[in-house]
């Protein structure tokens, strides 16, 4: 999508040490790939396109791809929400390509409809609503900064107030625990700080929850391997995404890792304020100050 971060994702492979290109006519592409390839074997190869590259068709390319003899493709989606994106356009003051003379919204559509078929059949997507540059390029660097066979997990927090969160395989909602925010000495602190995570272990039901999750996912993410799934994102949401999500989050990181894993850790609303208007009132007092 035209302003998902298209030039951010080149910038930040480029830095890693790809050749990059942006814009390329699909009826060069397979001789700028063998061209790269007969020069530098080695150095991977990234082509960025968008509606507005000369030739670009979203049912066609994927076929493509796969005739080029000797290299192994992967298609990388970057989607955004709309708002988002006419949020973007209106920061940046540019036009969306598929909208010159009328409101971005109108070409937001249209693009989504025209790249859809090609969203289907993208090995990985990416979406960057919720994501900042920063945040995009360390996603990059943990896909593509190393080994590409080597399968990507990440463990990641979020707030259902602000939505659930847009990249998670498997959501496990935490709204059930005694919620921190209600106490007073633990509503400016996060899930990452000890006396909210001995806070939220004091809940009976925490520490069961904790081990049949993480069963499960011990049990359930070599089969995601051996499946093909390059990407797997787990993610732990509570009301604010501030307290609970953030410390489930972390243990489990932490459990994954004592089973053999390598998880990346994200929180994605961790930086918000505290507000008494977004979070659920509690059912019953566990202690003074609640």
């Amino acid at each position: 999508m035209s302003g998902a971060g298209k030039s951010t994702v080149l910038d930040a492979l480029e830095d890693m040490g790809w050749d990059c290109v942006d814009n390329l006519p699909t009826a060069l592409l397979e001789h700028f790939v063998h061209g790269e390839r007969e020069a530098r074997q080695t150095i991977p190869v990234a082509v960025g396109m968008d509606v507005r590259s000369r030739g670009f068709d979203p049912w066609d390319l994927p076929a493509l791809l796969r005739s080029i003899e000797g290299v192994r493709p992967e298609i990388l989606y970057l989607d955004c929400a709309g708002s988002e994106l006419v949020r973007r356009y209106d920061e940046t003051r540019r036009r969306h390509p598929l909208a010159p003379d009328r409101p971005p919204e109108d070409g937001i559509a249209r693009e989504r409809d025209i790249t859809a078929p090609l969203r289907r059949l993208a090995d990985a997507v990416i979406d960057t609503t919720d994501l900042t540059p920063a945040e995009l390029r360390e996603e990059l660097l943990r896909r593509y900064g190393g080994d590409v066979d080597q399968p990507v997990l990440t463990v990641t927090s979020f707030g259902f107030a602000r939505g659930i969160s847009r990249s998670a395989d498997l959501v496990f909602d935490l709204r059930f625990v005694a919620n921190p925010h209600w106490v007073d000495d633990l509503r400016p602190l996060t899930g990452q700080d000890q006396s909210v995570r001995d806070y939220c272990a004091e809940d009976p039901a925490w520490n069961p929850m904790m081990e049949q999750i993480e069963s499960l996912l011990i049990g359930l993410i070599p089969r995601y391997w051996a499946a093909g799934k390059s990407y797997l994102t787990v993610a732990f949401g509570c009301t604010g995404g501030r307290h609970r999500s953030v410390a489930a989050a972390v243990e489990m990181a932490e459990r994954l890792r004592g089973a053999g894993f390598s998880p990346n850790v994200r929180h994605r609303d961790l930086a918000t304020p505290p507000s008494d208007t977004i979070e659920e009132q509690p059912a019953k007092s566990r202690g003074a100050g609640e």
